[in-house]
């Protein structure tokens, strides 16, 4: 069982930044690939990025050069840079192992025009 506890959201002006964390913990060894979900009002869940437990990353199109996701596996924290901010960035963002199996509650975040 693992479980997943999302921080960091809130609202902000568009071209501006918002990082939000991801503290897992549970009974579970080895590592685990992880991933940032968001659902904007009336439309799918879509991936955002994942990252390996080596670190690797990957990032849909749309936030490339302005999202980056990142780990610390000491503290078992996950996180989600996010830049240059965009009002269609708007949603509730979730993190979740890449498999889907476990998720977080979510948390909003909101980016006035």
């Amino acid at each position: 069982q693992v479980q997943l506890v999302e921080s960091g959201g809130g609202s902000a002006q568009a071209g501006g930044s918002l990082r939000l964390s991801c503290k897992h913990s549970g009974d579970y060894s080895g590592g685990f690939c992880m991933a940032w979900f968001r659902q904007a009002p009336g439309k799918e869940r879509e991936g955002v990025a994942t990252i390996e437990f080596d670190g690797s990353p990957h990032y849909v199109d749309y936030v490339k050069g302005r999202f980056t996701i990142s780990r610390d596996n000491a503290k078992n924290t996950l996180y989600l840079q996010m830049n240059s901010l965009k009002p269609e960035d708007t949603g509730m963002y979730t993190c979740t192992t890449c498999g889907g199996t476990y998720r977080g509650q979510g948390t909003q975040v909101t980016v006035r025009s």
